[in-house]
């Protein structure tokens, strides 16, 4: 699927990527709910109602990733509630074997994330994944969402790298999508970040189920 001499910057995205989804989907569409409606006295029917579309309106922003922004917003302690349901965080299948064979390459490895640095802290501190990065960058550092054009322009100038032989491995679509139009030479989707739902058909870029995948030619 890559042809690995033709790398030498690999970007890997966090949740979705890495980690299993589960925790963030969880915890956004059920745990959050769950204590807005205690909060107001709401069943969690009307909790969600409410909160679908503040969320929706903020996808893709920076203010989404933004634990400060919604501890405010919502009046509700985003990452003690986070740190609760912390049992729940796990890294995706063979993710760490891939990593260990990466790291033993000649490759740069960036773990390029949109997730705020508490919860950031919070995941690295559970997972211990930092042993495998060459650099750790949160769009919140950078100051723009990874679905903005200007954060790959700080990102390059930030951790130079050339676009042609630089691979970059994300869930979202439209992150890829921007890192296409930046001129990210390989982008490659993952089709199942959430171990709890079903595989999402990708028709927009290569995807992989999981590492293994990749690790083929490593």
């Amino acid at each position: 699927m890559i042809d690995w001499k033709n790398i030498d910057t690999v970007l890997l995205d966090m949740d979705g990527t890495l980690l299993d989804l589960n925790f963030d989907n969880h915890f956004w569409k059920e745990f959050v709910p769950l204590k807005f409606a205690e909060l107001h006295n709401l069943s969690i029917t009307e909790a969600k109602q409410q909160l679908e579309p503040r969320f929706k309106s903020m996808e893709g922003k920076l203010e989404w990733y933004c634990l400060d922004y919604w501890s405010d917003a919502l009046k509700l302690d985003i990452t003690g509630l986070k740190v609760e349901i912390s049992a729940l965080i796990a890294v995706l299948p063979h993710v760490t074997e891939f990593l260990t064979k990466i790291q033993q390459a000649p490759k740069k490895v960036l773990l390029v994330t949109n997730a705020h640095r508490d919860c950031l802290n919070l995941k690295i501190e559970k997972t211990c994944l930092q042993v495998f990065f060459d650099g750790i960058i949160s769009s919140h550092d950078v100051g723009f969402a990874k679905e903005h054009p200007e954060f790959w322009r700080q990102l390059e100038q930030q951790h130079t790298f050339t676009k042609a032989s630089t691979l970059l491995v994300d869930d979202s679509l439209a992150v890829l999508n921007a890192a296409k139009q930046f001129g990210i030479g390989h982008l490659l989707a993952v089709s199942k970040p959430d171990t709890q739902q079903a595989r999402r058909i990708i028709s927009d870029y290569p995807a992989i189920e999981d590492f293994r995948a990749l690790m083929v030619g490593l």
